[in-house]
């Protein structure tokens, strides 16, 4: 059975090594490394902004937020290769909305590669819209597509 729980310190090597196989299949596709194989995830393991999805012992995969003031912002998702395609992504997607939902937080954000086509389809599938596009100021030649989820219903305010 998948349970989800919050990434503690020791669990560092197991969120590297999962982010670094998930976000391999996008070598190819951008040429470099997507930010979140380059992060340092130990921060954000230290304020808990990082879920895991767990079988026993085994870390199946991972989602990161950044909290906001009015949002939370899904950093990362990666999930092991080999537990591609099990639903385990968006479980841990509607687990960090559950958790921004209870803090009070009006609508879930996100970026991706405008190149992460794939990416952008599952994020529309779980309810996300894009907002717009920008390039990448930090890639030059990339372009960033913004989404946003509303977590809260103007009519629950």
């Amino acid at each position: 059975m998948v349970e989800i729980r919050e990434a503690d310190p020791e669990d560092l090597p197991a969120v590297h090594s999962i982010t670094q196989k998930a976000y391999a299949v996008w070598l190819p596709v951008l040429g470099c490394p997507p930010q979140p194989m380059t992060d340092d995830h130990g921060p954000r393991i230290q304020r808990g902004d990082v879920l895991l999805a767990c079988e026993g012992e085994s870390v199946l995969g991972l989602v990161a937020i950044e909290r906001g003031d009015d949002h939370h912002m899904i950093f990362s998702v990666a999930v092991h290769p080999d537990n591609a395609g099990k639903g385990i992504g968006p479980r841990l997607i509607a687990e960090a909305e559950r958790r921004a939902r209870l803090a009070g937080k009006a609508r879930m954000t996100l970026y991706t590669n405008a190149l992460m086509i794939r990416n952008i389809a599952l994020y529309r599938k779980l309810g996300y819209r894009e907002i717009g596009r920008r390039p990448n100021a930090a890639r030059p030649g990339f372009t960033i597509v913004d989404m946003e989820k509303a977590l809260i219903e103007p009519s629950d305010l």
